[in-house]
């Protein structure tokens, strides 16, 4: 079975390049250092797909055309029972890790994430493996600053990227595709030295 690599996000143009959608901008880019094909729509699933290999595995790629806190709906259709949530990897936004920082983690709860949520319950099971991409401002002693305003955090989250951000976050996205292509070579262990060290 293939492998089955979705990049958390929402749809849609006006969405493109904000910090909810980080997740979905390291898949397209895995995509494209990759060289698979354009992602088509799946109807059945609600997804964008693309197929391909990455060091002979064959790899599916996903981007669910969901809102995000729907995106167990489309994930359920490519991944049906908890072991088969085990080939899976989501790639996410995550406010709770200051932006420059990615984390891999395996069987942790969703941290509040919605579309985490969403797939948790769509599989039932936690037991797969994650990339968590921070998104969040630097605050001080290098941790996520935290923003405790309900509205401002929704307004943050679906905002865009500073122009300052912009070398950083391409920086991240960068070592958020060598741990996908580390996952797919040599396994989540080794993956998520990569990835957890700074």
């Amino acid at each position: 079975m293939a492998l089955i690599i979705v990049g958390l996000g929402n749809p849609g143009k006006e969405y493109e390049k904000t910090r909810h959608n980080a997740g979905r901008m390291a898949v397209k880019l895995l995509a494209k250092k990759e060289n698979f094909e354009e992602f088509n729509f799946n109807k059945k699933a609600n997804a964008l797909v693309t197929k391909g290999t990455i060091t002979n595995q064959n790899v599916t790629l996903m981007l669910p055309e969901t809102m995000m806190n729907l995106s167990g709906k489309a994930v359920a259709n490519l991944v049906k029972s908890p072991k088969a949530a085990k080939k899976m990897l989501i790639v996410q936004d995550d406010l709770d890790l200051p932006l420059g920082v990615i984390k891999m983690v395996v069987g942790r709860g969703s941290g509040g994430h919605k579309g985490i949520e969403s797939i948790m319950r769509a599989v039932k099971t936690k037991d797969f493996a994650r990339i968590r991409i921070g998104v969040a401002t630097m605050g001080k002693k290098n941790q996520a600053k935290k923003i405790k305003d309900e509205e401002k955090l929704i307004k943050y989250i679906i905002g865009k990227f500073k122009t300052t951000e912009e070398a950083t976050l391409k920086k991240t996205l960068k070592k958020s595709v060598e741990a996908i292509q580390i996952f797919v070579a040599e396994g989540v262990e080794v993956a998520t030295m990569f990835a957890n060290t700074r």
